[in-house]
């Protein structure tokens, strides 16, 4: 793609492992759905498979015995089906972010990873969807939420957060499946033309809508796909923002804030490029693809990481101040409520995953461990959740009135659809890794010096079997 400068003239650090041709990209990406899967790849499939038939359980009894079934009980009207669906939207704001916001400031790093975080983006988009229909009590009448017409002349109420998210997060995901599509197209014509089965053949052809790598249609898929991201990169503000103001429109000591639309987003980011970083690596020493994916990668994924860590440690820090500094008693009390009370682990749970453990990334030794990244990636993940949690259930369980506090307890349908949710998330993602290109080949291949015609000493290469002549 001529949008990347090449590294010959920018003379930075390679995005490749050097030495590396056209070919070796090919192969090493194309290698992974064309080939059979690792052992690994088989166990972690069933155990993801094995979830998804507890989530099926699971949402099966909900709808059989209603939403008592969870642990949700006056007060706490939302716990764990609200903080799960905050928590998957979140997830998936690294895609856009990623693919998007980097695209158009230019980041060529991005190329290598931005193909897993799409993906991500429309597994933990469908989860966060999932949890936005089940929670409402009745999901067989959920299309009242849409602006259509019906025999009973019922019509949304657009001053609904609920009819807020649908829009938010419909919207999201509708444009984030064709910017992922639109990038899908020039590495699925690669693999048409590799293809050694009629079957496959015809598949990714028919995948590939006739691309032929012509110099008319590179201008119109990079014209496209700039286009795309352009409306794209708006969302990754105002999606989460949307979601946060969910809360922040209500009169909820702990919710009633300001701060939470640039809090959520930014906790968004944080979350979704843990769950990037932790994907990424099991698929890159699975697959092999270290040729691909390098070590500066990684290291500048987890600079962002440890940026937005402090980011979120800084809107905590925010959040107690200005309860200290309004002088309401009753936002003092839901913070020190937090911090004290019952719920203390989950707030302390919180603060260390989110704020202290990403603090190791001060050390370019430790931003440069794959064990350590692994685990903080980890943390950072079940941290975030925690905040989601803490901000719920903490917010709610002790109201203004003290006969009306109560405590949450969840149940194992709460927790079956939870730990099921993750495994229909990982048995999609498995899956979009056994059939589809797993990294834009097409895009990192024009970071790479045979990409640039003028290079001294550097033709312009093409792999075997590729037509139109193109760079793939």
């Amino acid at each position: 793609m001529a949008y990347f400068a090449p590294i010959t003239e920018l003379g930075e650090q390679p995005l490749v492992r050097p030495g590396s041709t056209l070919h070796d990209i090919t192969d090493d990406v194309c290698r992974v759905a064309e080939n059979r899967m690792p052992r690994a790849w088989w166990v972690a499939f069933g155990i993801a498979c094995l979830f998804v038939g507890i989530f099926c359980i699971s949402v099966g009894t909900l709808f059989y015995r209603g939403i008592g079934a969870w642990g949700n009980t006056s007060p706490t009207h939302w716990a764990w089906d609200i903080t799960n669906f905050v928590w998957w939207v979140g997830i998936g704001h690294a895609g856009t972010l990623i693919s998007a916001v980097l695209y158009i400031f230019r980041q060529r790093w991005r190329t290598a990873i931005n193909r897993f975080a799409e993906a991500m983006t429309l597994f933990a988009v469908m989860g966060a969807m999932t949890f936005a229909v089940i929670h409402v009590g009745r999901p067989w009448v959920i299309y009242y939420l849409f602006p259509l017409p019906d025999q009973m002349s019922l019509w949304p109420s657009f001053k609904s957060p609920l009819l807020w998210d649908v829009f938010a997060v419909g919207t999201y995901f509708t444009v984030s499946l064709l910017f992922w599509f639109t990038g899908l197209v020039p590495d699925l014509a690669t693999m048409r033309d590799r293809a050694t089965t009629n079957g496959r053949r015809k598949l990714y052809g028919f995948l590939a809508m006739g691309w032929r790598g012509s110099n008319r249609g590179w201008q119109n898929y990079e014209r496209a796909y700039l286009i795309l991201a352009g409306i794209s990169t708006p969302l990754v503000i105002s999606v989460h923002s949307v979601v946060a103001m969910d809360f922040a429109t209500s009169v909820i000591p702990g919710w009633h804030t300001t701060i939470f639309p640039p809090y959520f987003v930014v906790g968004a980011v944080y979350s979704g490029f843990a769950m990037v970083m932790t994907v990424l690596l099991v698929a890159r020493r699975v697959f092999r693809l270290e040729r691909v994916v390098l070590p500066v990668h990684l290291e500048l994924m987890n600079k962002v990481l440890l940026l937005t860590g402090m980011l979120v440690g800084f809107a905590y820090a925010t959040e107690l101040f200005i309860a200290w500094y309004s002088g309401n008693e009753y936002e003092l009390a839901v913070f020190s409520n937090r911090a004290t009370g019952p719920y203390a682990w989950a707030y302390w749970t919180m603060v260390g995953c989110n704020v202290v453990a990403v603090q190791v990334f001060w050390s370019k030794r430790m931003r440069t461990s794959v064990p350590v990244m692994f685990a903080v990636s980890i943390l950072v993940n079940v941290g975030m959740w925690f905040e989601r949690f803490v901000i719920i259930v903490t917010s709610l369980h002790r109201d203004f009135l003290p006969s009306s506090w109560g405590m949450f307890h969840p149940t194992l349908i709460d927790i079956g659809t939870f730990t099921g949710s993750l495994g229909v998330f990982f048995a999609g993602f498995l899956l979009f890794m056994r059939y589809l290109p797993v990294v834009a080949m097409s895009e990192v291949k024009a970071t790479m010096p045979q990409a640039d015609p003028h290079a001294a000493g550097l033709g312009l290469e093409q792999a075997p079997g590729m037509a139109g002549g193109s760079l793939l």
